[in-house]
């Protein structure tokens, strides 16, 4: 199979380019990240008028309604800025799941304001001794209130709602409302703040049907391993910088052959990790049977990639790296705590397992 971007994903990829280059350049992350929430209003606005917070949802609900692969896009643009705030937690993440899961009625009450820039969201889903399935969670609703914690919320902070993954359904909290209390929790990424949020006796709506949190998810991780790539991206891009530049014993140090192995190696890894996303992102957006494969198929590597990459970028930077000057590190923390979040390659290679024995199974059935 060829696969291409056609002009319009061209086009939007380069914009996005362009707009996170110019509103949130790498003074600007730092100092986002040194605030309580790392979110900034006017540049949450700036993205709204880039239709930015709609790209992929319904046109009815106020969204743009263009694709997966273009979410991809958008999200490894975002991922080579490292760019702060609760964009990925509020579009790829909960709007996900409220337009896989929300009645039309739901949908016109929380998705709408997500796609016009009114409403900020995440989702509460992890819990103490929890992993990312869906059927691990324990926390459950007893008359339309739910009390229990959630852990490594991210971005809950400047939510104005909460989507709650519960065993006994999807449901959305109002942030201000009664018996909720939401605490910092020390975070890899400083620009992705993470926090707990305790729930005793909270008001809570149950979204209309929890089938489609699994394909939700899909969508997120499909997003997160783009960031990766991003930052990978970027992260390749320094290194090759530095290389050229420092020199030893009277010569470039990218002229020595163990530093352009590490620097192919990365390279490698980069454009791997990129086939591998964009093909999930397709696979998606067509329906095609092999989907939920191609999508941990794509975090596996990039969840192991990433990490590698960013090691071979402080090698080859030497004590440089380390440096809080330096901003090597700040991408080195995004993929650690990316590398995590929505399933390890651990938790995904599992889930390859079972997904492709449940696929044997019936397949035998079928027989």
């Amino acid at each position: 199979m060829e696969f291409g971007l056609n002009e319009s994903q061209l086009l939007l990829r380069d914009n996005a380019r362009k707009f996170f280059a110019g509103e949130c350049p790498m003074e600007e992350v730092r100092r986002l990240m040194e605030t309580e929430t790392a979110y900034d209003q006017a540049l949450w606005a700036k993205m709204v008028e880039q239709g930015y917070t709609g790209i992929i949802f319904p046109e009815e609900y106020g969204g743009v309604g263009l694709g997966k692969v273009e979410l991809i896009l958008l999200m490894e643009e975002a991922g080579r800025a490292l760019l702060p705030g609760p964009l990925f937690s509020t579009v790829a993440l909960a709007g996900s799941v409220l337009d896989a899961t929300a009645t039309p009625e739901q949908k016109k009450r929380y998705l709408a304001p997500i796609c016009s820039g009114h409403a900020r969201s995440t989702v509460a889903m992890l819990e103490a001794g929890a992993s990312w399935h869906p059927a691990d969670v324990q926390m459950s609703s007893a008359s339309g209130k739910l009390t229990g914690e959630k852990l490594f919320v991210p971005d809950a902070k400047v939510a104005d709602f909460l989507i709650v993954v519960a065993r006994d359904g999807v449901f959305v909290v109002d942030a201000k409302a009664a018996g909720i209390e939401v605490q910092p929790m020390e975070a890899m990424d400083l620009t992705r703040k993470l926090y707990s949020v305790r729930f005793s006796g909270t008001p809570a709506e149950r979204l209309g049907d929890a089938v489609g949190l699994a394909r939700a998810l899909d969508v997120a991780t499909a997003a997160l391993v783009a960031e990766i790539v991003g930052a990978m991206q970027r992260t390749l891009d320094l290194t090759v910088e530095y290389a050229k530049m420092r020199k030893q014993f009277g010569k470039p140090i990218g002229m020595f052959q163990a530093v352009q192995h590490q620097c192919a190696d990365m390279y490698l890894e980069t454009e791997s990790a990129r086939s591998a996303a964009y093909y999930a992102a397709w696979a998606l957006e067509e329906n095609a049977p092999d989907a939920a494969v191609a999508i941990s198929i794509a975090k596996m590597y990039a969840s192991d990639a990433g990490r590698t990459v960013g090691n071979r970028g402080i090698q080859i930077h030497g004590g440089m790296g380390f440096t809080w000057e330096n901003d090597l590190h700040l991408y080195y923390r995004r993929a650690k705590a990316s590398e995590t979040a929505l399933g390890d390659s651990t938790f995904h290679r599992e889930r390859i397992a079972r997904l492709v024995i449940d696929s044997t199974a019936t397949s035998v059935q079928s027989a």
